[in-house]
């Protein structure tokens, strides 16, 4: 069973930084094939950030420059370090994985159906 959970979300000012971590447990893939999605209060669920198969990475443009990606594969853990926080960046944060190899191979799991979820971690920044 796979079970990817979130951590190190909280309430910060505006310009402060917070660093999310997602641990991807029983998952048989490489750690990849995770990325972050984030939900604010009213609007749809947004892709901010992922890893392709070949270990690059994307950024939503509305966090680039400011959030960057990284990861442990050891320890199947993928970070998000936040800096320069926006009120705008408030939202629940969610892990994401790829529940497919041929999803992850070909880079088309973060905009399908076929991807495993984490619960969420809540980031709220104050102006």
């Amino acid at each position: 069973q796979v079970l990817l959970v979130e951590s190190g979300g909280g309430s910060v000012e505006a310009g402060g930084s917070l660093r999310l971590s997602c641990v991807a447990s029983g998952y048989s893939y490489s750690s990849n094939c995770l990325g972050w999605f984030r939900q604010a209060p009213g609007k749809e669920r947004e892709g901010v950030a992922r890893f392709y198969s070949s270990g690059s990475t994307y950024y939503a443009d509305s966090v680039k420059g400011r959030f960057t990606l990284s990861k442990d594969n050891a320890k199947k853990t993928v970070y998000l370090q936040m800096n320069s926080l926006k009120p705008e960046d408030t939202a629940m944060y969610y892990c994401a994985a790829a529940s497919t190899l041929t999803g992850c191979v070909r880079n088309s799991w973060y905009l399908s159906v076929d991807k495993y979820w984490g619960q969420g971690t809540q980031v709220t920044v104050s102006s």
